[in-house]
Parts: structure tokens; sequence; C-alpha cells
């Protein structure tokens, strides 16, 4: 395993917290979870809940130095963002070195994004939907499409059978405040174009984030995980389970609706030195999910 010496001083600190959080999280949620909301994937290979990475969280990193976190935290599946060199766009030979690196490491992209969509114009949007094609993603996680441009966007959808994922910002954004706004946008279009919901950001916008995933349903291409300390103010996130997110009842809403992708931990805080609190949002996550009985 790669060992990235800034880090190594906190090791120990790291892995007591994770364990913590862990622990608590299992005995605090009941294991029993009822046949009324557990699907039938809980017997199959696939969890009800699959977690993964956010890029953005790492972007103060190099690639080498995701890959390295995401082996630490064993997770193997990641949404990229043309971050760093996390995913360039800009240059075909060092977006096929990265993707290289990733098979090479056993990482699997699910999505891409956040791609922003300014242009109503044909040959922008075909180039954003032959980055997701190369990078092998069915999940284009987008920011601030005007909504005017969105039929525009619907016909690469059917073309390249790639979903489209809108990403609400909260109450800062202007178009896409919460996952509501997202589904009144594209009623009537492809089931594809949809919503990816970033809870905390919902949360903030007044919306119950899983209101919002129910409401979603099969409009549901990319969960965004993160946690507040106060539901209305975007600087109070905090480590998930340290705030007032709901987790349990998301997993649970996911599982009902038989949500097919992953729930990528996007933590936004402390981002010279985020693993502390990845590594405790992930083994609260994973308590979580032990505590309702989904054990992989």
């Amino acid at each position: 395993m790669v060992r990235f010496s800034p880090m190594n001083n906190s090791l120990e600190r790291r892995t007591f917290l994770g364990l913590t959080a862990m622990a608590t999280a299992a005995a605090a949620v009941p294991r029993a979870f009822s046949q009324s909301t557990q699907p039938s994937a809980v017997a199959s290979t696939h969890l009800p809940v699959r977690l993964g990475m956010c890029s953005y969280t790492f972007r103060n990193f190099d690639r080498a130095h995701l890959i390295g976190f995401l082996k630490q935290l064993e997770i193997f599946t990641i949404n990229l963002k043309d971050a760093k060199d996390h995913l360039p766009s800009t240059s075909a030979a060092d977006e096929q070195k990265a993707l290289d690196d990733y098979k090479a490491a056993g990482i699997t992209p699910t999505a891409v994004g956040t791609v922003y969509f300014p242009k109503d114009e044909d040959d922008d949007i075909r180039a954003k939907f032959e980055y997701a094609k190369r990078a092998g993603v069915k999940v284009i996680v987008a920011g601030d499409p005007a909504a005017q441009i969105l039929p525009r966007i619907e016909r690469f959808v059917k073309e390249y059978d790639i979903a489209f994922a809108i990403h609400n910002h909260g109450p800062e954004d202007k178009i896409w405040k919460s996952p509501l706004d997202v589904l009144k946008a594209v009623h009537g279009m492809d089931v594809r174009m949809g919503c990816c919901i970033d809870v905390g950001h919902t949360m903030r916008a007044g919306t119950d984030p899983v209101a919002a995933i129910r409401a979603a349903g099969p409009r549901l291409h990319d969960v965004h995980m993160k946690d507040l300390a106060e539901r209305n103010v975007k600087e109070s996130q905090v480590a998930v389970g340290r705030g007032l997110m709901p987790v349990r009842e998301i997993f649970a809403e996911l599982a009902r609706i038989r949500y097919p992708g992953y729930v990528d931990l996007e933590y936004e805080i402390h981002g010279d030195d985020p693993m502390p609190g990845v590594i405790e949002s992930m083994a609260y996550m994973r308590g979580v999910m032990a505590g309702m009985g989904w054990k992989s």
C-alpha cells in the first residue's frame, strides 16, 4: 500500500475515529430492517446502498494521492471531476493516462462531474457526452444547465444512453436550489433526465432529503452525501454522523426505491487534510449499513 508521509502522523487518530464511529453507528441503528422496505437486492451480491467517492473531496491532491487514499478507504468506485489531474478534459493523452491509472489500480469510474453546460450548442454538448463515453460511465453529474437547453440535452441522453443528473446547489443556486426544481423541469422527458441529489444542499434549501429521494424515484441517478451541524448553514459541514442528516432514513428510502446508483461522499471541508473526516464519514455510513443488517 502506498503511504504518504504528510499523513502518517495522524494514522492512529484516523483509525481510532473510524472504529469509534463505526461502533457507535452499529450500536445505535437497529439491525432489523422491515420487510416492507427491504428489497430483494438484500439477498443478492449487491448491497441495497453502494458507497462511492467524489474525487472533488481530494481536489487539493493529485491523481496518485487520490488513488492511494481510495485504496486506504477500500473504495474502488469514483465520481471523477476535472480537478487537478483526476480526469483531464483538455488533452486526450492525459485523459487516457488517467483512465489507465484507475484501471491498473482496480478503480472504476461511475460518473463524471460536476460537468458544466453553459452553451446551447450541439458541439459543446456532444463534447461533454464524448468525455463521459470515453470514461465508460453511464452518468453525467451536471451543474447549472439552463432550463431552456434541456430538450437539446435530452437528444444526447437518448443517443448516448447516458443519464443526465442535474446537481442542486442549495439557496445560492439561481436555477437548481432543490431537487424538486429539477424534477419540475424534466417532467415528461426521458427518465434518464433527472437528479444528482446533494443531501446537504437539499437540506439547506428547505427540502427534506428523504422526501426528495422519494419524489425523484427512477430519475435519481446519483447521490452526494455530506452532513451539516446546522440545517441552514453551508459552513457548518461536519463528518457524516456528527450532524443532522438522517442517514439511516436516507439509506432506507434508497433501498425502498431500489436505487441502482452510488452514494458518493463529497466532503468539502479541510481540503488540505480531508482523510480524518473522510474515514470517520465512511466508517459511520458503513456502520449504519451494518446496523441495518446489510453486509458485503
